[in-house]
């Protein structure tokens, strides 16, 4: 199965493809000017990628994740994807991601950040449903 992986923020929405169980490469991040050119965006990644199915990023747990489910939602019908869209836990994803990046690179945001936390979310999503 070939997936996108998704992380959905306010300023940069980060992405990520596998066709491969073991293999998630990072794809270049969107920087989001608003909704409707956000989803644009991603539709378009989608068409080039072809992907079965979208593992989006969401916080579980707290206080806080109910309303971002919905803000995701809300994106995702805007996306409008015809096949599986998955969710997984991001927690952690940004800084793990962060320290991925040694240096000065960590003060740059151009969005590489974005997608490698969008990679480690695809890496956990995949390790999670390996099957035995």
């Amino acid at each position: 199965m070939k997936y996108i992986a998704i992380d959905l923020g306010l300023k940069r929405i980060g992405l990520a493809y596998s066709a491969h169980k073991d293999i998630v490469t990072p794809l270049p991040a969107i920087l989001r000017k608003n909704r409707n050119q956000a989803a644009d965006e991603v539709r378009q990644v989608i068409n080039e990628w072809k992907p079965d199915a979208l593992v989006v990023g969401i916080p579980l747990g707290g206080s806080s994740e109910e309303e971002m489910r919905r803000r995701i939602t809300h994106f995702m019908n805007l996306v409008a994807f015809d096949g599986d869209v998955l969710y997984q836990d991001e927690a952690g994803s940004s800084v793990e991601a962060e320290n991925l990046m040694k240096g000065e690179m960590k003060s740059i945001r151009d969005g590489r950040i974005d997608s490698l936390s969008a990679m480690i979310i695809l890496q956990r999503y995949l390790y999670a449903h390996k099957k035995a």
